[in-house]
């Protein structure tokens, strides 16, 4: 992978990378598509890295299917799909790891200690390998976001993280590898998270700033709703992460919700459209 990529850039080629833990989705597949305006080669990796699981997390369960993710990705004129095993990420005796310290303290950095340092250390590798110009990035998963153009910022390396918007199902539900998971009954159920979204929003529209009452009300509505178990619901600042008091020009609302036995995540970023 490295001497593909080192060879494309002596030849003046530039590479964009979309790093996935595979089992595509429409999600995965903009991300592609866009990366593909953006450079003349794109890289996808599929790699469940099991660091940035914890001891009861899914890891074993997580869905893997790669000859249809393979399919996916040619589909939409991927160049490069890069399949490492554990052995190669983290051969015997490995023991370097990558910490960003204050933006993962708060949000899932609080239910799922090791996370973090989990997905910061694969992707630095995963840099390192595939020698990118650009990577992309969904933005569902806001605070993942935030800490990679932390890391990249801190580290110097030289490229460029871009975020796109999170891609969802045509009633709301933001894409994710994990919905699979979801039973019948609970799907409905699952769509409360995109109601909050759109209350929190409402609310705010409406004049209201201070975060502990559009809190409430968001808490209020999932609480009514069946099968769901709230991990977090928080008003941030978009660059510390650190919880925002009342709404600023940048805060971004983000909930953690269990429907059923599956962690559901979504966010929105006040001010910026909301839609499905």
């Amino acid at each position: 992978m490295q001497s593909y990529s080192e060879n494309l850039r002596m030849e003046g080629e530039r590479i964009a990378f979309v790093p996935t833990m595979g089992y595509f989705h429409e999600g995965h597949l903009r991300l592609m598509k866009e990366a593909k305006k953006m450079a003349d080669c794109v890289v996808v990796s599929i790699y469940v890295n099991p660091t940035q699981f914890g001891p009861k997390e899914d890891f074993s369960k997580y869905p893997r299917d790669l000859d249809r993710d393979l399919k996916m990705a040619q589909s939409v004129g991927v160049d490069v799909i890069f399949y490492p095993a554990d052995k190669e990420m983290y051969p015997a005796n490995y023991q370097t790891y990558v910490d960003v310290e204050k933006v993962t303290q708060n949000l899932c950095g609080k239910s799922r200690p090791g996370h973090f340092r989990g997905v910061t250390t694969v992707c630095c590798k995963l840099f390192n390998i595939v020698k990118p110009h650009m990577a992309v990035f969904g933005q569902k998963d806001f605070q993942q976001f935030i800490t990679i153009k932390r890391m990249v910022d801190d580290l110097n390396m030289d490229l460029q993280i871009i975020g796109l918007p999170t891609v969802r199902e045509s009633d709301g539900l933001a894409m994710s590898s994990r919905n699979k998971y979801l039973l019948k009954d609970e799907k409905s159920s699952a769509l409360t998270l995109f109601k909050s979204l759109k209350l929190a929003q409402k609310l705010y529209a409406g004049g209201e700033t201070k975060s502990s009452v559009i809190i409430n009300e968001v808490e209020k509505l999932i609480k009514r709703t069946p099968h769901t178990a709230i991990d977090y619901i928080k008003i941030c600042d978009t660059k510390t992460l650190k919880d925002a008091d009342k709404i600023k020009s940048q805060s971004v609302i983000a909930l953690a919700v269990k429907v059923g036995k599956t962690r559901l995540i979504d966010n929105h970023v006040f001010g910026e459209k909301l839609e499905r």
